[in-house]
């Protein structure tokens, strides 16, 4: 299946300590996610802390072991490959890659809708305006796929620049639940049984999958290992830096989130300009709002171009393989970059999201998306962490470190598929659960089934 290492096409080595950091931030921290998190009140403080503990933590000591262990350009491709051979490493490595057509029209409503707070009401008139996001989707996911094709070197400085902003939001946000707090009281009541998740719901299981969810994205650094200088230095280094500043943001953002707004007025798209507009208001800042809109809005663009330069090298590592056309393996003559598997990533996705907004309202498609790409982006984690203690078994150590791997990995293995089954559960006031059930599992079945159908033409070829 593997290429030898003579005939794998050369990548450049464009990205520094510094930029991997804020490629994380980009990547993960998506303050959409403060919104949502807000809204279950203050027991998603709690959920944030279990999440940490029980996926971000494990997923991060995975991928650095893995990341040292198996180096090179495919991240998770290769790390499932080596531990379970060649046709679960494309599984993994295709439904990472697929849930892209997901995850990215997801991103790219969410963007749209919150540019609208940048303009105030008048612009949120057209925020169910099925033309807009369209245009605006298709507008962003172009620049960030041609980007992605002139080289990492220039598509980084877009990344970063999301990042930074996503930074300065977050500390928008800290402060202006600081101030609402001092000089208004906080707006939510915060006491030991609010802080107390109630795991006999089924809201809550399903919440505590979205937080998971909110984590996931450390994996995506490694998949570009041909292209960071010094990796077996950098890697380990910006992955702790990004823990923390990541952590942080999620925990201390919601806490400030939920002291400026009531959890029950806080809304999914528009949630952090609408708290910052409304302390604005009082303390007679309007423009608080606004500016918090340009940042998200900022940062979100980031995001998008973060996993679509990230993802697209994931087929162009099995087009390598031959296991995808093989077209998507080849290089840009003159600029080194993976163009066919950008160009082709991008008119797939282009397809998704017009599908999503011509076929349910804005918040329906939202949602949907949502919970699909819950199930098509944990899937192949599960293949990281059992990874990780599989690859450990095989190199020299002790028994008790050995044994170590296997709670972590197995740790965050449940938590995965915790999150995986909740998605599948339809919300409590669906009006057809089975019509949900139908779109988000069978929906994520086919495209997994279109998957096995390439590896299976190739490899009896």
């Amino acid at each position: 299946m593997s290429a030898s290492a003579e005939s794998q096409p050369a990548l450049r080595r464009v990205l520094g300590s510094w930029d991997l950091v804020l490629f994380n931030i980009a990547a993960i921290v998506a303050l959409r996610w403060l919104s949502m998190a807000a809204q279950i009140g203050p027991s998603s403080l709690v959920l944030w802390l279990l999440g940490l503990l029980g996926f971000f933590l494990p997923l991060a000591l995975a991928v650095l072991a893995l990341s040292a262990r198996v180096p090179g350009e495919g991240g998770l491709y290769l790390w499932s490959k080596t531990a379970f051979g060649e046709m679960h490493g494309f599984i993994a490595g295709w439904t990472y890659w697929i849930s892209n057509l997901t995850y990215l029209p997801s991103m790219l409503l969410f963007s749209a809708g919150i540019f609208l707070y940048v303009g105030g009401a008048q612009w949120q008139a057209h925020s169910s305006d099925s033309h807009y996001n369209l245009l605006y989707g298709l507008a962003v996911l172009w620049l960030t796929t041609l980007l992605g094709v002139f080289g990492l070197q220039r598509a980084k400085w877009l990344q970063n620049l999301g990042g930074g902003a996503t930074w300065t939001a977050g500390g928008l946000i800290l402060l202006a639940g600081a101030l609402a707090a001092w000089r208004f009281g906080p707006a939510t009541h915060f006491s030991a049984g609010s802080l107390m998740p109630d795991f006999g719901k089924l809201a809550t299981l399903s919440a505590f999958a979205t937080i998971a969810l909110a984590f996931q994205g450390l994996e995506l650094g490694p998949v570009m290992g041909g292209e960071i200088r010094d990796p077996a230095r950098q890697i380990p280094r910006a992955t702790l830096i990004s823990c923390v500043v990541i952590a942080a943001i999620y925990i201390a953002g919601t806490a400030a989130l939920l002291v400026a707004l009531p959890a029950s007025t806080i809304d999914l798209i528009g949630g952090i300009p609408q708290a910052l507009a409304a302390i604005g208001a009082r303390i007679g800042l309007p423009a608080f709002g606004p500016l918090t809109a340009v940042l998200v809005t900022l940062g979100s663009v980031g995001t998008i171009t973060a996993w679509v330069g990230g993802m697209a090298r994931v087929p162009f590592v099995v087009g390598v393989d031959r296991y995808l056309p093989p077209a998507l393996g080849r290089l840009h003559a003159t600029r080194g970059t993976p163009h066919i598997a950008l160009l082709t990533q991008g008119v797939l996705t282009s397809l998704m999201l017009l599908a999503a907004v011509s076929g349910a309202t804005i918040h329906e498609a939202y949602v949907i998306l949502i919970d699909m790409t819950v199930i098509m982006s944990l899937l192949p984690l599960c293949y990281i962490l059992l990874a990780f203690p599989v690859l450990r078994m095989r190199a020299e150590g002790s028994l008790r470190r050995k044994l170590a791997c296997w709670v972590i990995g197995l740790l965050g293995l449940g938590v995965t598929l915790l999150a995986i089954v909740t998605s599948m559960i339809p919300p409590a006031d669906d009006p057809h659960p089975a019509l949900f059930l139908l779109k988000v599992v069978g929906g994520s079945a086919l495209l997994i089934g279109v998957g096995l159908m390439f590896y299976r033409h190739a490899h009896h070829r």
